[in-house]
């Protein structure tokens, strides 16, 4: 009779494990389709009120923009636009190569209309930490090449200060031969710590599209964005630092409740 009690009591126990289990996977799932439905939402309105016919745009990387990018597809097909696009990545060449948009370059687009990427980090000036992917450099030259920067996220990339929500470091691109000393001279003038990037499904760093290395830089106690990104990039063997400054004009929040929210860069 005892043993009886105690197997009665373990499957007790495994049921209750496994209804925990089961809520937890719910809830994750229930966030999980909350936060695609406010990136779907955040590239959708960006798309309907920026990208007009006769355009060249600039189309950013990461899996807000795959939204972007199907609402652009949807609105040339049914407007008949004329858009040429250039991309910042190879994923962002496959995208435009995938929905039948037209693919260009900077070689015959310098000059872009819009530029629309995300970002890992937006703080409350619109200064922005990119290049979790790994394609900030590009990134970087698409929006600089661009009369507007348009960027989109869900309400998780939304902090008052870069490195309230973004714990893994500014990402800085650097030469392969240059990784150590550029490592130890950001911390020996920064502090905080720089590590090299591994890869999870390679043996080794990540490599960049243009054959370089990345460093992810950790923080702590940085309030002047500016000089810190120009004093970085100063330092031999970076290529460019994941800080985008003062290039963003709007930036458009998929929110929890299924609105969006959009907030211009304050006026300088």
């Amino acid at each position: 009779m005892l043993q009886g009690l105690l197997r009665l009591l373990t499957l007790a126990q495994r049921l209750g494990r496994g209804a925990e289990l089961h809520r937890l996977t719910v809830s994750r799932k229930f966030s999980a389709g909350m936060e695609e439905e406010a990136k779907q939402k955040a590239g959708y309105m960006a798309v309907d009120n920026h990208v007009q016919n006769n355009q060249a745009l600039g189309i950013g990387s990461g899996s807000t923009v795959v939204y972007a990018v199907e609402r652009l597809a949807k609105r040339v097909q049914d407007e008949n636009l004329k858009v040429v696009c250039v991309p910042s990545s190879f994923q962002a060449r496959q995208l435009i190569l995938q929905h039948n948009l037209h693919l260009s370059d900077l070689d015959r687009h310098p000059e872009l209309d819009v530029a629309i990427d995300g970002a890992d980090e937006v703080d409350c000036n619109l200064n922005l930490i990119k290049g979790g992917g790994g394609c900030l450099t590009q990134e970087k030259i698409i929006a600089a090449c661009a009369k507007t920067f348009i960027v989109i996220a869900d309400y998780r990339k939304d902090s008052k200060s870069l490195g309230e929500k973004w714990k893994k470091g500014v990402p800085i691109e650097v030469i392969p031969m240059a990784s150590v000393p550029v490592t130890r001279a950001i911390v020996a003038k920064y502090g905080g710590s720089a590590a090299l990037r591994m890869a999870v499904s390679k043996a080794g760093p990540v490599v960049t599209d243009n054959g370089n290395l990345i460093l992810d830089w950790k923080f702590s106690n940085i309030s002047n964005w500016k000089d810190v990104n120009v004093g970085i990039k100063m330092i031999p063997g970076v290529v460019e630092t994941g800080l985008f400054i003062n290039m963003v004009e709007r930036v458009y929040f998929g929110m929890k409740d299924g609105t969006v929210c959009s907030r211009d860069r304050p006026s300088r």
